[in-house]
C-alpha cells in the first residue's frame, strides 16, 4: 500500500499559485501531507504533478505526470492507480489537515471493495480525492475516460464501491477539517486559523 499525492489543477482561484507550497502552521501543505502518508504506510508517497518545476518541491520525492493529460482529476486518478501502481490511497495536495489513521482505515476498506470513500459534508457526499482505490479501478476508470467522463465518481457504479459512515469518520476528526481544500486565498486563512485554535477538550 502506498499514498499518491495528486497535484493537479490550474490553481485559478489561487492566482495561480501552486496550492501545495502554501504555508499552514509554518509548514507546506505539501509536507503536512507527505508526512500523513508517511506515518500512515511507512513509505514515501508518488507525487503526481504535471508542473515541470514539480521534482524541486520536495527532493528524493518520485514525481510522475499524468499519464493521459488535460483529462483533469480523473485523470489523475488513472495515473495514482497505474503509476502507483494500486492499491493506493490517493489525497490532494491541498488538503493540510488529512489524519494518517484515517489513511489507513481506508486502505484496510480495500479488503472488500476496489474503492473505498469516507463520507464528507462536501457536494458529493463523499470525499474522492481521500480515498483507497484497488487495481481494478484501472479498467473502469479507462472505461469512463472512453466515454467522454471526467467526474471522479463517474465508474464507481462500475465497481465494488464502499462508503466509511459519517460516525467512522468523525472519530478521526471534524471532517469540515479533514476535507479541507484550499482552493481559495480564504481558504488558506481559514485553515491557519484552525490550526492556530486551541485542541478541543
Amino acid at each position: 500500500m502506498r499514498g499518491v499525492i495528486l497535484a493537479g489543477g490550474a490553481a485559478s482561484r489561487f492566482g495561480g499559485a501552486p496550492k501545495g507550497l502554501q504555508e499552514v502552521g509554518g509548514r507546506r501543505i505539501l509536507d503536512r501531507v507527505i508526512a500523513a502518508c508517511m506515518a500512515a504506510f511507512d513509505t514515501p508517497p508518488l507525487l503526481v504533478a504535471g508542473d515541470p518545476q514539480a521534482s524541486a518541491w520536495q527532493p528524493g520525492l518520485e514525481v510522475v505526470p499524468d499519464l493521459l493529460p488535460g483529462h483533469g482529476p480523473l485523470g489523475g486518478l488513472l495515473t495514482a492507480v497505474v503509476r502507483g501502481p494500486a492499491p493506493v490511497v490517493v489525497v490532494a495536495w491541498d488538503m493540510p489537515f488529512v489524519s494518517a489513521r484515517l489513511l489507513r482505515r481506508l486502505a484496510d476498506g480495500l479488503h472488500e471493495a476496489d474503492v473505498c470513500l469516507p463520507a464528507s459534508p462536501g457536494r458529493r457526499s463523499v470525499e474522492p480525492l481521500c480515498a483507497a482505490y484497488g487495481p481494478g479501478c484501472e479498467p473502469a476508470i479507462r472505461a469512463a475516460l472512453d466515454r467522454g467522463e471526467r467526474q471522479l465518481v463517474a465508474f464507481h457504479h462500475t465497481v465494488r464501491t464502499t462508503i466509511l459512515p459519517w460516525h467512522e469518520v468523525a472519530a478521526f476528526g471534524d471532517p469540515s477539517t479533514l476535507f479541507l481544500n484550499v482552493n481559495t486565498p480564504d481558504d488558506l486563512e481559514r485553515a491557519r486559523l484552525i490550526d492556530a485554535a486551541p485542541p478541543s477538550p
